[in-house]
């Protein structure tokens, strides 16, 4: 999606494969992860759903988190949309959005993770993600505000999340 210019421009899968307009998030501050079930970095998610209801408690519904389960990591994800769903509710009690499996590299990358990486380049200006649970932080205009690696604890970017939701 060359034309896009910003996050509001995608249109991703949800779990059930409906169009999900993310236009519906601006005003919105978002971080985007990329997941996996099957990972050393898999109870971040316990992490994030904590982060999530903290910055929720105080700010409403003008922040979210959607998670993209991926399989491009030495399959780590390799459950349907419906086991990913049953995983993070059961194991990590996920209230936040866990989006359609999706690829975040090469020729079948999603569009909106094209464009996440061409906005906020990796290490060495690397428009490839690394590993499961990369972070992106999208800010209310709808541009990215910051990339975390995988070894960022999610409870870390609460400071920089409520910092950009008072902007």
């Amino acid at each position: 999606m060359a034309s896009a210019t910003t996050f509001y421009d995608f249109k991703p899968l949800d779990k059930r494969g409906n169009e999900v307009p993310l236009s519906d998030y601006k005003g919105k501050v978002v971080l985007v992860v990329n997941t996996a079930s099957k990972c050393g970095f898999t109870p971040q998610y316990a992490g994030l759903e904590k982060l999530y209801k903290s910055v929720r408690e105080k700010h409403g519904d003008n922040f979210v988190i959607l998670g993209f389960p991926c399989n491009q990591f030495g399959n780590q994800e390799p459950g349907s949309n419906e086991e990913i769903q049953q995983f993070c509710q059961v194991n990590y009690g996920v209230t936040f959005p866990i989006m359609a499996k999706v690829d975040v590299n090469g020729d079948n990358a999603s569009p909106l993770f094209q464009w996440l990486k061409a906005q906020q380049p990796g290490i060495l200006g690397l428009k490839r993600v690394k590993w499961n649970f990369e972070k992106f932080l999208v800010g209310k205009d709808g541009t990215v505000k910051g990339r975390w690696a995988s070894t960022t604890k999610p409870e870390s970017l609460e400071s920089t999340i409520l910092e950009e939701l008072a902007k």
